[in-house]
């Protein structure tokens, strides 16, 4: 099935029990946080996204539009924990409040641990780490009230092991923090009988700019890509609609998933 195909396909039955409920898409203005936001856009969600560039997110709403969804940008930086705070009270002032969060904004960079600088290592701690568990904080906030709703959270296989020799060191240990703190939600949630439902999405390589922009090199990334048939972000949008058509009593925890051909 061709990419064009695909956007125009129908989205699983299961999913319209979500239609006209609000979702959040972090880290949407490009890659996997863009198609999710079409995939919940195409299945009737309401769909708030965020991100740090202003002028991609408004071309994601004029997507959107097309697809007759409707959505609302909301530019921030999930460094800023202020930023994070502002994002939750404008969905709850323009719509109600959350009530699926797709833990999407992430970012990586390719260092040594013996030569890498806090600075970056600051960075992605509190992209990867905080503001991820802050947004999960945030939304359980608007979700206990409705009695419903599904946080997804979205990794990287590099959460379940490292990769050796590739100076991801850091980055890994970000992401095998997301699948602790998943976890660890959950078990929260489970003790309190909330019908909350919590999941990690972990992808192995992925066609976007994120490569280009760990790496720091265009022409390496489109290598690494030529290498195999990388996944698309579809394809993890796929997964979401996936986990959102599931029947209330279903909890799926973890799915990793990684393009054929791929050895790491």
């Amino acid at each position: 099935m061709t990419k064009e195909n695909r956007d125009a396909a129908d989205p699983l039955p299961g999913i319209s029990k979500w239609k006209n409920e609000v979702a959040l898409v972090t880290g949407a203005s490009s890659g996997i946080g863009w198609g999710i936001a079409l995939a919940l856009g195409r299945a009737g969600m309401k769909v708030a996204v965020t991100g740090r560039r202003k002028e991609q997110l408004e071309k994601l709403l004029a997507v959107l539009n097309d697809y007759e969804g409707e959505g609302l940008a909301i530019p921030a930086d999930f460094s800023r924990e202020e930023d994070i705070v502002q994002v939750f009270e404008r969905i709850r002032s323009e719509w109600g409040g959350v009530r699926v969060l797709i833990n999407n904004a992430g970012l990586g960079y390719q260092e040594d641990l013996a030569q890498g600088s806090a600075e970056s290592w600051r960075e992605m701690l509190n992209v990867n780490v905080l503001a991820l568990t802050l947004c999960m904080q945030e939304a359980i906030k608007d979700m206990e009230p409705a009695g419903a709703g599904q946080i997804i959270n979205i990794s990287s296989v590099a959460g379940h092991r490292v990769p050796l020799g590739k100076q991801f060191g850091m980055y890994s240990a970000t992401k095998h923090a997301v699948k602790a703190l998943t976890e660890a939600m959950w078990g929260e949630l489970a003790a309190k009988g909330s019908p909350i439902k919590i999941a990690t999405i972990s992808p192995g390589l992925v066609e976007t700019e994120w490569h280009a922009k760990a790496f720091a090199d265009e022409a390496r990334a489109q290598q690494r890509f030529a290498e195999i048939q990388s996944l698309q972000p579809e394809d993890i949008a796929d997964v979401v609609c996936f986990l959102l058509s599931t029947p209330g009593h279903v909890q799926i925890n973890e799915i990793t998933l990684r393009p054929i051909g791929q050895k790491d």
